[in-house]
């Protein structure tokens, strides 16, 4: 079975939801590999003015930019289970 939203084929779930909210998900949350210090700070950076430019959409009256820019700003706040696992090493800690 395949996907479309807004006449552009989803590859995937995580593209789906893409697709459907307008939101870069690794944009905000970070990706599952690891980046470079440099890579991160430019990821921030543009992740900050896309979510500035939603929240001045959602002050202009634009419901949707609203609840977008809700959701990104959840998403800079999270950090994905398989980045966080892959810091853990073993007997480093606090129970160690």
């Amino acid at each position: 079975m395949r996907t479309f939203v807004a006449g552009q084929k989803a590859v995937g779930d995580l593209e789906f939801a893409e697709l459907a909210l307008g939101i870069d998900i690794d944009l905000f949350r970070g990706p599952l590999e690891v980046e470079t210090d440099s890579e991160r700070a430019a990821r921030e950076d543009a992740a900050r003015d896309v979510l500035a430019d939603l929240r001045a959409e959602a002050e202009a009256g634009d419901e949707i930019a609203g609840w977008d820019a809700l959701y990104a700003d959840a998403l800079t706040r999270t950090v994905p289970f398989l980045r966080a696992a892959r810091g853990l090493r073993s007997g480093m800690g606090e129970a160690a």
